[in-house]
C-alpha cells in the first residue's frame, strides 16, 4: 500500500480493520465457553438462559441466529392468529417476535452493519402489527433531539385514554423501548397507568441514528420526553414517574437530578455508579456494548471521557421528588456498600429494597413469591400517589428475605446507614 492507509468504505472493512478495542477482548473464548454451557454471556449468578427456549448458541455469534429464528417462528404463529381474528393470541405472538427479534439485532455492535438493520425494520415491523390487535392504544412517539434526530418512544395508553399517572420507563444497556409493558399482559393498565417507553442515547433507534450514549446526552433526551408527556391531554402532568431499570437505574437518577418536573423516581436492579464494577470486574461484553453505545473504539479514550463520569455521586442531593432503590444483596453491578451510599446521599422522602440472596436482574424472584420487580414497584408508585404510601426523608431500608413476606409484610427495616456500617 505504500504506507497509504487503505479507503474505508463500510461496516465489514472497519471490522476486518479494528484493533481489539478492549484489552479483556481476548478473553471472547471465555464467553464463548460461558455462552455455550451456561447459556448466558453476562449476570452469571443467574440459572436462567440468554438463549430462546429450546435452542442452544454455542458461540456468541450465533445468537443473533438463534433468536431471529426464534423471532420468525412466532411471526408465523401471529399472523396466522391475526388472519383468523385471534387478536389476543396474535397479540401474545407478537410481543415474542418482538422480543426476539430484538435480542437478534443487539449482539450486533457495529454501526450501518446490514444485518442489524434487517433485524431492527423486522422488529419495527412487529412493533405496527402488534399495534393493530392490542387490546389497547399504542402509540410510536417521536420527541425532536436536534438535527433531525429524534427519540424514539412507543406510548401506551389505558383504553379510554382518561386522564391519568405516566410512567416513563428507562431501560437498561440490554434492553430496548420495546421490552416494557408487554401488551398481552400490560401490568400497568390495572394500576391506572399509561407507560412510555423510551429509547435513549445508545438505545435501539437511537443507535441507529448515532445518537451517542455520553454526557448529559440522557438528562437531556429525558427531559425532552417529560416536555412531550407534559402537552398530552391523556397526562396528569403533576403524576409523571420515572422507572430505570439496570443501567436505567443510574439515567433515572441522573435525569432526576437534572428535570425535577417528574412527581417520584424509582431506580432498580441497580447499577447506580456504572464506572465502578460494570466496566472492569464484570464480564467483558458490557464494556463491549456500552463503547458501542457511546460511538467510541478508543478503550483509553472511552475510560476518560465517558466512563470516569458515570456516576451518581455528586448529583442525589439534587433529586426533588420521593425515590424508591431496589437492589440485590449480592448484584455484582451494584456493591451493597455503593447502594447504601446512594440512599444516604438521597435528600428527599425515601425507601430502598435490598432482596435477600439476589443478584442482577430482579425478575421471577422467590423473595416476591415468584413475581417481577416490575409488579411491586408498580404498586409501590399507585400507593405512593394515591397517599397511601408516605416515605419519608429520614427513610429505610428493608430487607426482603427469600420466602419472606414482601415489601408489604413483615421485612427488616433499618434507619439510613451511613457508608461503612454494619448493614443488617
Amino acid at each position: 500500500m505504500g504506507g497509504v492507509a487503505p479507503k474505508v468504505t463500510g461496516w465489514w472493512e472497519r471490522a476486518k480493520m479494528r484493533k481489539l478495542r478492549t484489552q479483556r477482548d481476548n478473553q471472547q473464548w471465555m464467553l464463548d465457553l460461558a455462552l455455550n454451557m451456561r447459556g448466558r454471556v453476562q449476570n452469571f449468578e443467574r440459572d436462567d438462559l440468554e438463549v430462546p427456549a429450546g435452542k442452544r448458541a454455542r458461540n456468541y455469534r450465533m445468537l443473533p441466529k438463534v433468536w431471529r429464528e426464534a423471532a420468525e417462528r412466532h411471526e408465523k404463529l401471529a399472523r396466522r392468529a391475526d388472519a383468523m381474528g385471534a387478536r389476543e393470541t396474535a397479540t401474545y405472538h407478537y410481543d415474542h417476535a418482538i422480543e426476539s427479534y430484538r435480542m437478534a439485532q443487539h449482539p450486533i455492535y457495529f454501526d450501518d452493519h446490514p444485518v442489524k438493520v434487517e433485524l431492527n425494520r423486522k422488529l419495527a415491523e412487529m412493533v405496527d402489527r402488534r399495534s393493530k390487535v392490542a387490546a389497547y392504544p399504542i402509540e410510536r412517539v417521536e420527541v425532536p433531539f436536534g438535527g433531525g434526530k429524534t427519540i424514539s418512544c412507543l406510548l401506551h395508553l389505558l383504553p379510554d385514554r382518561r386522564r391519568a399517572p405516566v410512567v416513563i420507563y428507562v431501560p437498561g444497556m440490554d434492553q430496548t423501548k420495546e421490552v416494557f409493558p408487554k401488551a398481552y399482559h400490560n401490568i400497568a393498565l390495572s394500576r391506572g397507568f399509561h407507560v412510555l417507553a423510551m429509547d435513549g442515547p445508545g438505545q435501539g433507534s437511537s443507535n441507529l441514528q448515532k445518537i451517542r450514549a455520553v454526557k448529559d446526552n440522557y438528562e437531556r433526551a429525558g427531559a425532552a420526553v417529560i416536555s412531550y408527556l407534559m402537552k398530552r391531554p391523556e397526562v396528569d402532568p403533576a403524576k409523571i414517574a420515572i422507572y430505570g431499570i439496570s443501567m436505567g437505574s443510574y439515567w433515572s437518577l441522573r435525569l432526576s437530578s437534572y428535570d425535577h418536573r417528574a412527581a417520584a423516581v424509582v431506580s432498580a436492579v441497580a447499577c447506580f455508579n456504572p464506572n465502578n464494577t460494570i466496566f472492569t470486574q464484570s464480564s467483558p461484553r458490557f464494556k463491549q456494548m456500552f463503547m458501542y453505545m457511546a460511538g467510541y473504539d478508543d478503550e483509553a479514550k472511552f475510560d476518560r471521557e465517558v466512563a470516569s463520569g458515570m456516576t451518581v455521586r455528586g448529583y442525589l442531593g439534587k433529586v426533588k421528588c420521593p425515590t424508591l432503590l431496589v437492589t440485590g444483596e449480592f448484584d455484582p453491578l451494584c456493591p451493597l456498600e455503593d447502594a447504601v451510599e446512594a440512599f444516604h446521599d438521597l435528600k428527599v422522602p425515601k425507601e430502598m429494597w435490598v432482596f435477600e440472596n439476589q443478584y442482577h436482574p430482579l425478575w421471577s424472584i422467590s423473595n416476591l413469591g415468584g413475581m417481577d420487580t416490575h409488579d411491586y414497584v408498580l404498586d409501590w408508585l399507585k400507593g405512593l400517589f394515591s397517599g397511601k404510601r408516605t416515605p419519608t426523608k429520614r427513610g429505610g431500608i428493608a430487607y426482603i428475605r427469600e420466602g419472606g413476606d414482601g415489601p408489604w409484610g413483615k421485612c427488616d427495616w433499618t434507619p439510613p446507614i451511613k457508608p461503612g456500617q454494619a448493614y443488617f
